[in-house]
């Protein structure tokens, strides 16, 4: 790929090179892709350090960060995107170098698409949720349990996306006003319209949300009663979009982002003894554990791989559509009659 514009300064180099990618006529969906990662890239590094100025030290850490969230597949193409972002802008004198050169050659990922995970039963992942005690970190471990979502969709959850049936819940907030909740009481929204940088229900998102299609996902009595403690507790919001989820230490009050959530989930496993550092998908408990966990169990109990599919929004249009219009008897009925219990 080469250019024909001289790019003396350049401000925003993702922008910049996400640019030149429209030109050379790729996809919006593989522009999407390459910026998601080359923000997050942005966002791991610390505040003096831009990626025209990070290191092979930096770009190495931030590798090893993924190792155990995402797959060793995940993990491969996420560096692969780093690395032909920087041999472009080191191509055409935006950069001095790139770093990700070696980092390519220090790498060993292997391309596994279905890797082998760490084999956690129920009794097992219930006396882990028995050991989370802060109720702000067992909303968030439970809440991916339950639902299977992902942890920048956890994020992104506002208070009107949450719909209980609580007297004394509905007495001191605003919950579930999304049209959608309207009919389905005990019931959480999750939409597709959340991006990175963009603005939604008045704040701009520092995470995306990934389906296609908005889901609603049934609460259960124990998600309910979860999040019910944790509402009893929760600072009032610094944004008026309402975070379902805010911090309670740093960042008091504010809208929590995914690598908070991950961190959480990180101090919990590594009591648990299911967390190493640079372990991979194969041993490391993380949010996206949790969503195999959640599709493991929940689609060997209930034998539909549709139900399944539709919470975990991964489903085509017309089946989504099904689902929707039938979501009392396909979706709650099963999911209620099939879902696992993690509260003693």
């Amino acid at each position: 790929m080469s250019s024909t514009r001289a790019p003396a300064e350049v401000d925003d180099p993702v922008a910049y090179f996400i640019e030149d990618l429209t030109y050379h006529g790729k996809t919006e969906r593989t522009r999407d892709a390459y910026e998601r990662v080359l923000r997050r890239f942005e966002s791991f590094l610390d505040g003096e350090t831009t990626p025209g100025s990070a290191t092979h030290r930096d770009c190495m850490a931030f590798v090893h960060s993924l190792r155990g969230d995402v797959a060793d597949s995940t993990v491969a193409t996420y560096a692969a995107y780093l690395h032909r972002f920087y041999g472009y802008m080191t191509e055409v004198g935006v950069f001095e170098g790139n770093p990700m050169t070696l980092v390519m050659e220090e790498m060993d990922e292997t391309v596994d698409k279905d890797p082998a995970r760490r084999d956690v039963s129920i009794p097992a992942m219930r006396e882990f949720v028995a050991g989370v005690r802060h109720p702000l970190h067992r909303a968030l471990v439970v809440t991916l349990l339950k639902t299977g979502m992902r942890v920048g969709e956890l994020c992104n959850l506002d208070l009107r996306d949450l719909a209980i049936d609580d007297e004394e819940v509905s007495t001191a907030f605003t919950l579930g006003t999304r049209p959608a909740l309207a009919d389905r009481p005990n019931s959480l929204y999750v939409t597709p319209d959340a991006t990175v940088g963009e603005e939604l229900n008045g704040e701009v998102r520092t995470a995306s949300n990934k389906r296609k299609r908005a889901t609603v996902i049934p609460v259960d009595d124990e998600l309910a009663r979860t999040l019910k403690r944790w509402l009893a507790l929760r600072p009032d919001g610094a944004s008026a979009a309402e975070p379902l989820f805010v911090g309670t230490a740093e960042g008091w009050g504010e809208r929590l982002d995914p690598q908070a959530v991950r961190h959480v989930v990180e101090r919990h496993a590594r009591d648990a003894g299911w967390y190493r550092t640079g372990g991979g998908a194969a041993e490391n408990v993380t949010p996206h554990y949790f969503r195999h966990f959640f599709t493991t169990h929940l689609r060997d109990r209930t034998g539909d791989r549709g139900v399944v599919k539709y919470l975990r929004g991964d489903v085509a249009d017309d089946v989504i559509d099904t689902y929707t219009h039938n979501w009392g008897d396909q979706v709650r009925e099963t999911y209620e009659s099939n879902v696992y219990r993690l509260l003693r």
